[in-house]
């Protein structure tokens, strides 16, 4: 994540043709927008009516329904949006719930905010106006997304009030199963940077204008049209997507990867009302070599669970209590909030779901580990927020213990928009964040962040070794974001993975080459595939350098794969940001080196 002290570096390096122009769209577009205005009355926002049977879902959801009077809505909305605008770091956690029907609201998102469509399908809920992130003013008057992080918006449709909508994001801040019926920007509208997204299972009519966002992920999606790319632009299965030209100059042409079809993958289990109005969560059926939205044909395949089989917790609830819970054979709902937990919760049965909603942040006392996934099959986790604590865990999230056999690859164990932090909301300390075991897991969009700003940050202080570490076989990956560890930033030790899109920064803050060595070579690989496997795959991979302690600091590399004709990587890139450092090399001893002041991408095609 390149945050804001570091953008005056990057702007002497975006010249190249592709993005002027898409700069030059982006000002007509912005020159002409219309924003909606917030209104913002005075007082709190009233209490919702709860017809007879709907869920506690504790006081950070908010329940919307159309009938709802306007003004209502868009306090709330309002409301929400004044605490959590500023709030990267605070304690804050919220979530809207929009039963189908029409809104005329404008949602702008802050940290730790979702927004969710109750719908089976996202056109049930339909909102005219917008959902939108825009950027943060800076000191010096100009604007940024580079820290808009966790927030999110899903399973709805938007029209927006000038034909363009706005999300501009850093990582953490998915879109996912979103019909926008028009364009979509992914940048701020006075101009900025930003720094990484993820779209999924979405459809957007118009053009999106990627502009000044660095690296992006659209998986199963459709889109009406795409303009330019900065370093890394991945699309997997994804209908109107460009063509694939990736090469070795950097800019021109734009730097897509494009894959026809996903070759596995799963959509995010969700919320929703039937027409009882009765909440049930959905749980999409497993697709193999598919291409754009799994919505858009009718109902998709999948299982529907009623809400009764879920316990619903909320922050004040034990780490025992919810363990009691999941024994009893429940799948978990977790609400907005912190949880502090003084064990692990333990998942153990056979295809339980774990659904988070507004961002619920996982704590661990004492050094455990907040969360294992037993030798199992079929578990889905997703929208959780791993913390680390001040004791060091040895791993945040564990999926399967070691040698673990009990997998089914008709129903993956999935990890879906689950992210770690190590310190920036204080001290914080792991080994590990994310550890996968079990054969057969499907990780799509994971965000693992040892903190380079904030407090509790320091060489000696967040301490982290590696992000993701993956020992099963055939795990498929999309959008991994894995950023300032201290050692190799990911290790994939299993056979037959495949990763689709990687974006890394390496860390920042080695005090000298000689504390960020290891066994005569300079650093280390950001992903790093164990020299016994014989099969890998992957595709469009990105890692960066920005050393502002000791700018006299080398990374040897920036992947370290074993030579072998079965392990095979697709356009892969390295940068120097400002040429503060240098990558010597893009895979292995191949490419040329990432330095100078010009940020200039080093790119390698394919490997071997």
């Amino acid at each position: 994540m390149l945050h804001d002290r570091d953008e005056s570096a990057l702007k002497r390096c975006r010249g190249g043709p592709a993005l002027r122009t898409a700069r030059r769209l982006a000002a007509a577009a912005a020159a002409t927008a219309v924003t909606v205005a917030l209104a913002a009355p005075a007082g709190a926002a009233p209490a919702h009516h709860r017809p007879g049977g709907q869920p506690d879902f504790g006081p950070n959801v908010t329940v919307l329904d159309p009938g709802t009077p306007k003004a209502d809505i868009q306090a709330a909305l309002d409301g929400v949006l004044r605490t959590q605008e500023s709030a990267q770091f605070g304690t804050g956690r919220h979530a809207f719930l929009f039963k189908p029907g029409h809104y005329d609201v404008d949602a702008q998102l802050g940290y730790y905010t979702s927004v969710y469509g109750l719908g089976m399908s996202p056109d049930d809920v339909d909102v005219t106006g917008e959902v939108r992130v825009e950027g943060q003013r800076q000191p010096d008057g100009s604007y940024s997304a580079l820290e808009n992080f966790w927030r999110s918006a899903e399973n709805l449709s938007v029209t927006p009030a000038d034909g363009i909508d706005w999300w501009a994001v850093s990582q953490a801040a998915p879109l996912r199963r979103v019909h926008v019926r028009g364009g979509l920007f992914l940048f701020p509208r006075q101009g900025g940077y930003a720094s990484g997204g993820y779209l999924a299972d979405s459809k957007v009519d118009g053009t999106v204008v990627n502009a000044s966002q660095q690296q992006w992920l659209t998986r199963g999606s459709s889109v009406g049209g795409w303009s330019n790319g900065v370093w890394n632009q991945v699309f997997s299965g994804v209908q109107g997507a460009p063509p694939q030209s990736f090469s070795t100059t950097p800019y021109d042409p734009p730097p897509y990867t494009t894959l026809d079809t996903s070759p596995v993958s799963r959509e995010k289990p969700f919320l929703y009302v039937d027409s009882q109005d009765r909440y049930r969560v959905f749980v999409p059926a497993v697709r193999r070599d598919s291409s754009g939205p799994s919505w858009t044909g009718g109902t998709p395949a999948g299982s529907s669970l009623p809400i009764d089989r879920f316990f619903i917790a909320k922050p004040t609830d034990s780490a025992a209590r919810i363990n009691a819970e999941l024994a009893r054979g429940r799948d978990l709902v977790l609400t907005p909030g912190i949880y502090h937990l003084d064990r692990s919760l333990e998942v153990r049965r056979s295809g339980t779901v774990v659904l988070g909603l507004g961002y619920p942040t996982l704590v661990p006392e004492h050094g455990v580990v907040p969360m294992k996934v037993a030798d199992t099959a079929g578990v889905k986790l997703s929208g959780l927020l791993f913390d680390a604590g001040p004791v060091t865990s040895p791993v945040l999230l564990q999926v399967g213990p070691r040698h673990s056999r009990h997998s089914d690859p008709a129903d993956p164990t999935t990890v879906q928009d689950v992210y770690f932090r190590v310190g920036g909301a204080g001290p914080g300390r792991a080994a590990t964040s994310l550890v996968v075991n079990s054969d057969d897991v499907l990780l799509d969009h994971v965000w693992a962040w040892r903190a380079d700003h904030g407090t509790g940050v320091g060489w000696d202080v967040n301490t982290a070794d590696t992000g993701v570490v993956v020992n099963g076989d055939d795990v498929t990956a999309y959008g991994l974001f894995v950023e300032h560890y201290q050692k190799y930033q990911l290790v994939w030790n299993g056979e037959r993975g495949r990763t689709v899109f990687f974006q890394n920064e390496m860390p920042y803050d080695p005090p000298n080459q000689a504390a960020w060595s290891h066994d005569g070579v300079k650093g280390y690989a950001a992903y790093k595939v164990a020299d016994s496997v014989k099969r890998h795959e992957a595709w469009g991979l990105g890692s960066y350098c920005y050393f502002n302690v000791d700018p006299t600091v080398h990374a040897a590399r920036g992947f370290e794969v074993p030579d072998r004709p079965g392990v095979r990587l697709h356009d892969v890139l390295t940068v120097s940001l400002g040429g503060v450092g240098v990558i010597d090399h893009v895979v292995n001893d191949t490419g040329g080196p990432a330095q100078g002041a010009d940020t200039r991408p080093s790119n390698v095609v394919s490997y071997p």
